[in-house]
């Protein structure tokens, strides 16, 4: 009968739960050792996410979690099993207030021990308020930037494309101009030529007297 009210304590009287998680190795020698790197994230103004680490080698089947209010008898205890996840979602919690939570893995033969205590504060609603907007802010900046870069790329295409449209232009001009000089030289070379040696009327050339 000691034994059995030994597990319920932890979960219905809160003062024992330090003189619990002393004692349990030496009624159960055996059992799984207590979940390890007790964290929160995600933390709000009503809720949060605890996390935990698993001893290699343990056989988990699933956990419980023991949430209280600081300085507050009233409990919540979570449990679920066929499960190896390593995380849970804490719910409908106050904002602006003291929390202390507990993790046990629980396998076949029983519960393990319980975690070393973790304490945390949900943020008032106003953080939570601010905190919500700088998001969406950094979002929209985010949009508007993105925007921004695609007007700049597409600038920066037509640019390109009209200097190489340029360029072309001016190539092609430049190979008809090539192209027409020989024609030119020959013209001044046979009009120079002709304006070179005069022709006599009759059709002899002009010779001097002597």
């Amino acid at each position: 009968l000691q034994h059995s009210k030994m597990k319920i304590l932890p979960f219905t009287h809160p003062d024992v739960l330090p003189i619990l998680q002393l004692d349990s190795s030496l009624f159960f020698p055996d059992s799984l050792a207590a979940p390890v790197n007790v964290s929160i994230r995600d933390l709000k103004g009503s809720s949060a996410v605890v996390t935990w680490d698993i001893p290699d080698g343990e056989p988990v089947i699933g956990f419980a979690i023991t949430q209280q209010k600081k300085d507050v008898r009233m409990l919540r205890f979570i449990q679920e099993v066929n499960t190896t996840t390593q995380s849970c979602a804490l719910w409908d919690l106050e904002a602006d207030t003291d929390y202390i939570v507990h993790v046990q893995s629980i396998s076949i033969s029983g519960p393990s021990p319980l975690s070393e205590p973790l304490q945390f504060k949900t943020p008032k609603e106003a953080e939570t308020q601010a905190s919500k907007s700088k998001d969406e802010v950094t979002m929209e900046e985010v949009g508007q930037n993105a925007q921004l870069r695609a007007a700049e790329l597409i600038i920066i295409v037509v640019v390109l494309i009209m200097w190489a449209g340029v360029i072309a232009l001016f190539c092609r001009q430049y190979d008809i101009i090539k192209d027409n000089e020989p024609n030119n030289n020959k013209d001044k070379a046979k009009n120079s030529s002709e304006c070179s040696t005069p022709e006599h009327p009759s059709g002899g050339l002009l010779r001097s007297k002597v």
